[in-house]
């Protein structure tokens, strides 16, 4: 035990040595390299000019480095204006398709289409009475009977009323026809057009040889009346049988109809519907006020100046006001050709000069009184709507283009602004600044009951 202090001081004399000996290692080492001995990298005077020269040879970074561009993406590299119109031109290619696609669905049903739109124009003429006799009592089932019947009774006594019209007034007006066109070819013989007897029996040869060399057509042209007529009927059953049915049962109707409609966009499509029947009500009603209207008016002055057929006349003149703008021009043409042939030139413009005096009253005072602005629609529109509803669909889809914009105006109308509310009653609320400027301002208090919160604006 009295060893082992001296062994320890000796193990802590050479460790001494030891590290004597590896500073005196590292002081020699760091005398032979110069660059060692200077923290900051310079080179002393004392240094070899070969390695001053080595130094110098080394080229001094430039003050900027260079900047290489890389590649634009190739989405980005296309103008934003042409990517907006390749968005929006694949988007109208697809609706374009879809239209298309529906489009050719409709014209393969035309028939049934048109008799449910007849059904449905039909329906909102009579469901107000059906709506009135409920309120008085009677039972759903009976006051839809009462309502469609009485309906249908009237529509064909007034068709058999214009048939019997017609049937009994054929042979005058032929007469008359016939002496209008003997009128009217001594006036062009004793006009200052220097008509001859020749030129006129040429122009009557040429119409006969015409109808004689279009002898098939013309058949062809009859059988496919008598198809017209048979679809007519048909599709007058399918409006009678649809009008009693959305009569009586039009709620639940709507209901199941709403059932397919996606979640989301339920509630809007809920608002939407009874505001596009409203619509549709009221153009029905204001239209057949103004046709009835126009043909009273018409028929009386074309019965005092004498012209046969004043009623059945009148009668095309209230079927032709279902189609606007057009049907007018068409039954005040065919009234003034019919005064012409049959009275002479002066019946006719006074005819024409009374068809012209109720219409301005018509397009300038009753329908905008009668109408209103429920069913307001842009004159280019009506013209537009009823060509192209013409053209796909030919007299049935001009009477329905118009109701059918309306209630289209109607319908994105309150979606728009159904969308807009929605927005905003989902938008975060306002903070700060934008808070207290949004809020509404305190209304006055009131003398008694200081408690009581101010009236909601109405």
């Amino acid at each position: 035990m009295s060893k082992l202090p001296g062994w320890l001081g000796q193990l802590g004399a050479e460790l001494s040595r030891l590290s004597e000996r590896l500073d005196e290692r590292r002081a020699e080492s760091e005398a032979d390299d110069p660059l060692l001995g200077d923290p900051h990298g310079r080179i002393p005077a004392e240094a070899g000019k070969d390695e001053a020269a080595h130094v110098d040879q080394v080229p001094a970074p430039p003050t900027y480095a260079p900047t290489v561009a890389a590649r634009p993406d190739p989405v980005a590299a296309i103008p934003w204006g042409m990517r907006v119109a390749a968005e929006a031109g694949w988007r109208l290619l697809v609706l374009a398709g879809t239209l298309w696609v529906l489009m050719r669905i409709i014209s393969a049903v035309q028939l049934v289409v048109l008799a449910f739109v007849a059904a449905l124009l039909v329906t909102a003429l009579l469901q107000p009475t059906v709506a009135r006799l409920r309120r008085h009592g009677l039972p759903r089932g009976l006051a839809t009977a009462v309502t469609a019947i009485s309906g249908f009774v009237i529509m064909g006594l007034v068709g058999w009323f214009v048939v019997w019209q017609v049937m009994d007034n054929i042979d005058t007006l032929s007469d008359k026809v016939t002496k209008g066109i003997d009128d009217l070819k001594n006036w062009l013989l004793a006009s200052p057009f220097h008509v001859t007897d020749k030129q006129i029996n040429d122009i009557a040869k040429n119409l006969s040889d015409t109808v004689g060399t279009n002898t098939e057509a013309i058949t062809t042209a009859g059988l496919q009346g008598v198809t017209v007529v048979v679809e007519f009927m048909t599709g007058a059953l399918l409006a009678m049988f649809s009008t009693l049915f959305l009569l009586y049962d039009g709620a639940r109707i709507w209901q199941w109809v709403l059932k397919l409609v996606p979640a989301q966009a339920r509630p809007g499509v809920a608002g939407a519907g009874p505001r596009a029947w409203r619509t549709l009500t009221a153009y029905v009603r204001g239209t057949v006020i103004v046709a009835l209207i126009d043909a009273i008016f018409i028929g009386l002055g074309i019965y005092f100046l004498n012209v046969p057929m004043a009623v059945p006349l009148a009668v095309f003149i209230f079927l032709f006001a279902f189609i606007p703008l057009v049907g007018a021009v068409v039954s005040g043409a065919l009234a003034v050709v019919v005064a012409l042939v049959t009275e002479g030139v002066f019946t006719a413009l006074m005819v024409l000069a009374v068809v012209l005096a109720v219409q301005q009253i018509e397009g300038h005072v009753l329908q905008p009184f009668i109408l209103g602005r429920a069913v307001r629609v842009h004159p280019l529109a009506v013209v537009l709507s009823v060509a192209a509803g013409g053209m796909i669909a030919g007299i049935g889809g001009a009477v329905v283009a118009v109701p059918l914009v309306a209630v289209t105006n109607t319908v994105v109308g309150y979606l728009r602004s159904y969308g807009q509310e929605d927005s905003r009653r989902h938008s975060p609320p306002p903070h700060g600044a934008t808070a207290l400027d949004a809020a509404p301002a305190a209304g006055p208090t009131p003398e008694k009951g200081g408690d009581e919160p101010p009236p909601e604006p109405s």
